[in-house]
C-alpha cells in the first residue's frame, strides 16, 4: 500500500482545500487502501519458522458500529483482513489467520489473541479480552491492532476435535509454531498497511491461550514484549491423564450426580466461607479450609444417599483431590499433576461441567458430548490420538507408562513448564499469570507450582522485576466468582492489557494490588498477588475493595 491505511487518507485530505476536507473521502481513500491488501504474497522468508508462504485471501473496511459478539461494546472503523499460511505436507490445512487493523490511530502496538479447548475455530481478535468487561473500549478502540488463528485445523461436523493431531505438522503447529508464524505474518501485514512494523506485540490468552502465552515466552522470546496468561493449561500431558484418570475413578462407582455436587459446594461453605473474614458465598481462604473441611462428614450412615456420599464417592473425591502421579518424569521434570481445588463446586461452569457431569462418564462417547464432563471428553479424546494415535483405544486402560516414549515426545512440545524465561526477562518483556483457585477445568495448583518453578530457577528479586501472579479467588474458569445462594457474581473484570502496557512502554509496574470491578461498576474488590486472598476488614462496605486487606493465608 502507499502509506497507513487513514494516514494516507489524512495526508490526501490535507492538501486539498478546506471544503474539499469531507469525511467521506477520507473513509473512501481507507476503503480502497484496505481492499488493496487483498491477494497480497507474504514470502516464506518473512515467516521465522520453516513454512509455506503466506498470502492475504479477504480485505475490507468495515465501518464502525456493533460489535459482532453479541453483548460487546460497538467496535471503532478498522480494517479486516483474513489470511493463509500454506503447510509444508500439502496434506495440511492451512494456518488462517485474522488482523484487524483501526482505520485511525493506530498506537503502532499489536495483541495476539490466544485460542481455547483444542483450537479449530479462527479467533477473530474482534471479542473482548477475556477480563474485560464486554462494555469496556475493545482494543481496537484502544488504538491496538489485533490478530488471532485457528492454529492451523478446524473443526469438521462428525469429526473428534482431536482427530487432527495424527498429522505430524499440524500436531506442531497446535503446539507451538502456529503462533510465531501468524505473528510474523501479521507483523508483515501491518508494514504492507502502514509502512511500519508493529513495535511492541503482545500476546494474551486464557486457558489454551494461556499455556500458548507461556509457551511464545519460554520458545520465541525475542517475538513478544508483553504476555498475559490466564488460567493456563501448562501441565498440558499431564492434565489429559488427571482427567482421565478422574473418568476412570467415577466409572467404578465414585460419579456424582448434579445434586449431590450441590450437597458437597454447601457443606464446604458452611466450614470454610467465613474463613476470609466475610460470608459471601466464596471461599478465599483455600489453605485454611482444606483444614478446616473433611469430606468424610458427608459419608453415609446408611438408607438413601441423596444428601449423602458412598463411600466410593469419597475415596474419588479424595483421589482427586491429590496428585496425579506419572510413573516417569516427563518434561522439566515434571512427574506429577496436582489435585483438583476445594470450593465452588457447584457454581456454573464448575465441578459438574468439568469433572463429574450430567451423566457418568461412558465410553464409546455418546452422540451427545454435552452429557459427559470436558475433562473426560477432552481428556480421553486427547489420550486416543495425541498419544495412543488410536481413535479406538479404550481410555479406561490408560497408564502414562503404557506411551512413555510418546508421552516425553509430546511433553517436550505441548507443556509450556520451562522455568527458564531468562531471555524473556532480558529483553523487557513482561508477564502476568493469573489463576482462579476454583478453576475445575484444570488445577490451579499448576499455575502455583510453575511460578514457584520460576522463582527458583531465576531467584525471587529478579522475577518480581519482570512479572506478576495474581489469584482471583473463588473463580471458576472464565473468572466468575458466583454466589451460588444469591446468583450473584461478585467483582471480576480488570484490565490486565492496560496493566501490561503500561509497564511494557513505560515501565509502570502493575499497581499493588490491581483492582477488580462489576460490570456496572458498583462493588470492587482487590485482585491480590500470590499467595494473598482479600481479607475484609469486618466494618468496611463489602462491596469497596478498600474495605479487603490482601494478606498472606
Amino acid at each position: 500500500m502507499r502509506q497507513a491505511l487513514i494516514v494516507t487518507a489524512l495526508l490526501a485530505a490535507a492538501s486539498l482545500p478546506a471544503a474539499s476536507q469531507a469525511p467521506a473521502q477520507a473513509q473512501a481513500q481507507a476503503q480502497a487502501d484496505c481492499a488493496s491488501l487483498a491477494g497480497r504474497a507474504i514470502p516464506a522468508a518473512s515467516i521465522g519458522l520453516p513454512s509455506g508462504g503466506a498470502r492475504v485471501t479477504e480485505a475490507r473496511a468495515v465501518p464502525a458500529g456493533p460489535s459482532p459478539v453479541q453483548g460487546n461494546a460497538a467496535l471503532p472503523a478498522y480494517c479486516q483482513v483474513l489470511g493463509d499460511i500454506a503447510p509444508l505436507d500439502p496434506a495440511v490445512p492451512p494456518i488462517a489467520f485474522q488482523l484487524n487493523i483501526p482505520s485511525e490511530g493506530w498506537n503502532g502496538r499489536a495483541v495476539q489473541y490466544g485460542g481455547g479447548g483444542f483450537n479449530g475455530v479462527l479467533v477473530t481478535g474482534l471479542a473482548q479480552l477475556r477480563e474485560s468487561s464486554p462494555d469496556d473500549p475493545h482494543p481496537l478502540a484502544r488504538g491496538f491492532a489485533t490478530f488471532g488463528t485457528d492454529s492451523g485445523h478446524r473443526n469438521q461436523p462428525g469429526v473428534e476435535i482431536q482427530a487432527f493431531a495424527l498429522n505430524e505438522e499440524a500436531l506442531e503447529n497446535f503446539t507451538h509454531a502456529a503462533y510465531p508464524k501468524v505473528r510474523d505474518a501479521a507483523a508483515e501485514v501491518l508494514r504492507m498497511a502502514t509502512g511500519r512494523a508493529p513495535s511492541r506485540v503482545y500476546y494474551y490468552g486464557s486457558s489454551e491461550g494461556g499455556r500458548e502465552g507461556l509457551m511464545v515466552a519460554q520458545r520465541y522470546p525475542d517475538r513478544y514484549d508483553g504476555i498475559v496468561s490466564s488460567v493456563p493449561v501448562i501441565n498440558w500431558v499431564g492434565l489429559q491423564g488427571f482427567g482421565t484418570r478422574g473418568g476412570q475413578l467415577q466409572r467404578d462407582g465414585g460419579w456424582i450426580p448434579p445434586g449431590l455436587v450441590r450437597v458437597l459446594h454447601d457443606a464446604t461453605l458452611r466450614a470454610c466461607d467465613g474463613l476470609d473474614g466475610l460470608e459471601d458465598g466464596i471461599i478465599a481462604n483455600q489453605p485454611a479450609c482444606a483444614r478446616a473441611f473433611d469430606v468424610r462428614t458427608l459419608l453415609c450412615g446408611g438408607g438413601s444417599n441423596s444428601d449423602c456420599l458412598t463411600v466410593a464417592q469419597v475415596a474419588f473425591l479424595a483421589t482427586h483431590r491429590s496428585p496425579f502421579a506419572y510413573g516417569m518424569p516427563l518434561a522439566n521434570g515434571l512427574a506429577e499433576y496436582p489435585g483438583a481445588p476445594i470450593g465452588g463446586e457447584a457454581q456454573p461452569d464448575g465441578m459438574i461441567a468439568w469433572t463429574t457431569g450430567p451423566q457418568a462418564p461412558r465410553f464409546p462417547l455418546p452422540a451427545d458430548p454435552a452429557t459427559q464432563s470436558r475433562q473426560w471428553y477432552y481428556g480421553n479424546g486427547a489420550i486416543r490420538y495425541f498419544l495412543a494415535r488410536d481413535p479406538a483405544y479404550d481410555p479406561a486402560r490408560f497408564r502414562v507408562t503404557d506411551f512413555a516414549d510418546a508421552a516425553r515426545r509430546l511433553s517436550a512440545t505441548m507443556d509450556a513448564t520451562d522455568p527458564d524465561l531468562s531471555r524473556f526477562a532480558q529483553r523487557g518483556g513482561r508477564l502476568i499469570l493469573k489463576e482462579h483457585t476454583a478453576d475445575y477445568a484444570q488445577s490451579p495448583a499448576a499455575g502455583t507450582a510453575y511460578w514457584e518453578s520460576l522463582r527458583s530457577r531465576l531467584g525471587g528479586g529478579a522475577v518480581d522485576g519482570f512479572a506478576r501472579f495474581y489469584l482471583h479467588h473463588g473463580a471458576n474458569h472464565t473468572g466468575v466468582a458466583t454466589n451460588v445462594a444469591t446468583g450473584v457474581a461478585l467483582p471480576g473484570y480488570v484490565d490486565l492489557l492496560g496493566a501490561l502496557d503500561a509497564w511494557v512502554e513505560r515501565g509502570e509496574a502493575p499497581a499493588e494490588p490491581l483492582v477488580q470491578a462489576t460490570r456496572d461498576g458498583r462493588a470492587t474488590r482487590p485482585l491480590c498477588r500470590y499467595p494473598a486472598f482479600p481479607r475484609y476488614d469486618g466494618q468496611g462496605d463489602v462491596n469497596a475493595a478498600e474495605s479487603f486487606a490482601c494478606v498472606a493465608p
